[in-house]
């Protein structure tokens, strides 16, 4: 009967065993002491910025004004009809072409505006638009 009998020795552990635990961590902070160092040691370089947004150029813009007694005024500056030919040639030749404003008087002649409009057409120029003023009701 002494088969029987429970020893008090023989109790059931109810710890962990924390041996194979302690050599993981160990492990692993070996690991992490040799490599960070190693990653810390880097070249520092200035890189470039880049941008992938096309630069726009703004052209500049002509102010072409038709006075009512059929004089021509580039830029607030008076200019006969040669000169005007010959500026309107040159913008004509540039890059970016420049916009073309034109104002007319109201009582200016139409045929005023349509030779400026011709002598445009003639230099190359593209982007030609008109200034009026809006009608407040």
């Amino acid at each position: 009967m002494a088969g029987f009998i429970a020893d008090e020795h023989d109790d059931v552990m109810s710890e962990i065993n924390m041996v194979p635990f302690i050599d993981v961590m160990l492990v692993l902070l070996i690991i992490f002491i040799i490599t960070v160092p190693v990653m810390k040691h880097a070249v520092n370089v200035e890189l470039p910025r880049a941008s992938n947004e096309k630069e726009v150029v703004q052209p500049q813009t002509l102010r072409l004004s038709v006075k009512a007694d059929g004089t021509y005024w580039l830029d607030d500056q008076p200019v006969s009809d040669e000169q005007l030919a010959a500026r309107l040639q040159a913008a004509g030749q540039d890059s970016p072409q420049p916009d073309l404003h034109i104002r007319g008087d109201r009582d200016v002649r139409y045929e005023r505006v349509a030779q400026a409009m011709a002598a445009a057409q003639q230099a190359g120029l593209k982007k030609i638009g008109f200034i009026t003023e809006p009608v407040h009701p």
